[in-house]
């Protein structure tokens, strides 16, 4: 049975910080690429970050580059985001997830909606809120 298990949420004044974690199981974690979404309040779910395995590199929305950090520690199947300079715009919901192959493209440059089949596999999110 597939797991995604995220902790770390909170509430936080403008420009704190807050690390995120993801523990998973019930797959190769190793194997998998794995990515942080988010759903602001009234609003529809946004990619934030991805993790590409095969070639060792992340990825990020222009609205958070600079400011969070993804990475993983395989030996503890703990996906993990580092978020700094937080603001208003970044309360939200934070869902890991998990997919055997990268994300589309268009989710990624922003051009296609993100919808829930476009990853196999969902944490039930955690709360961050950002207020001044």
């Amino acid at each position: 049975q597939v797991q995604l298990e995220e902790s770390g949420g909170g509430s936080v004044q403008t420009g704190g910080s807050l690390r995120l974690s993801c523990v998973a199981s019930g797959f190769t974690f190793s194997n998998y690429y794995m990515s942080w979404v988010r759903q602001a309040p009234g609003k529809g779910l946004e990619w934030v970050s991805t993790f590409y395995h095969h070639e060792d590199r992340t990825d990020y929305s222009d609205s958070v580059k600079g400011r969070f950090t993804i990475s993983k520690d395989n030996a503890k199947n703990t996906l993990y985001l580092q978020m700094n300079t937080l603001n208003s715009e970044d309360t939200a919901v934070y869902y890991c997830v998990a997919d055997a192959g990268p994300p589309p493209a268009g989710v990624v440059s922003g051009l296609l909606p993100l919808r829930r089949a476009d990853f196999d596999y969902w944490g039930q999110g955690t709360q961050v809120t950002v207020s001044s």
